[in-house]
């Protein structure tokens, strides 16, 4: 099977249900950064070596799951292709996590700048990646079926990465640089 079909070179591409939408059209550009976010998440486990490896990979199938609900368009589709679907329980576990992680961390008295160490980079790079998936969600559930755990998860997600970007600096021993106000 060859990887290119040529039906989308007039800019348009096929929901699962088989619906032709045009390449840019919100749908897409809102699944389209999920899959941004999931390359990105995997480029963070890669930096991890290992650290948070199995909470990432889940995170990583469960932005699939989402991505495919995206790409359903409509629950009858979801229904017949019995695309797997984000629950509470993966929000709960995102929760958890965010705990154990915040249980090492000092309190956060300052609003801290992204860096320190390309590892907290990425994750910062993967939450505003996440933030930007979000509200692209929130946009499309405005006029189309988006099921409510969609923004729910990315929500949870953005700050589950954010937590990490500091327990990385922490588990690092690299000091967070607090944002000071110029004036």
């Amino acid at each position: 099977m060859k990887i290119y079909t040529r039906t989308g070179d007039a800019g348009q591409t096929s929901l699962l249900s088989g619906k032709r939408v045009a390449k840019d059209s919100l749908r897409i550009e809102t699944y389209g950064t999920i899959d941004e976010l999931n390359s990105n998440i995997g480029m963070l486990r890669d930096l991890l070596e290992g650290h948070n490896a199995e909470l990432l990979t889940d995170i990583q199938v469960k932005l699939f799951d989402l991505g495919s609900t995206l790409s359903a368009g409509d629950a009858a589709t979801i229904d017949k292709f019995k695309v797997p679907q984000v629950i509470d329980a993966d929000v709960a576990g995102l929760e958890q996590a965010m705990d154990t992680m915040d249980a090492d961390l000092p309190a956060m008295r300052n609003f801290i700048l992204p860096g320190g160490h390309p590892t907290i980079s990425q994750a910062h790079i993967c939450r505003t990646v996440c933030r930007r998936a979000e509200r692209l969600a929130i946009r499309l559930a405005a006029d189309e079926a988006v099921p409510e755990i969609a923004v729910r998860y990315l929500n949870r997600l953005s700050d589950l990465l954010f937590m990490l970007a500091r327990w990385t600096g922490w588990r690092m021993n690299i000091p967070e640089t607090p944002w000071k106000p110029r004036g």
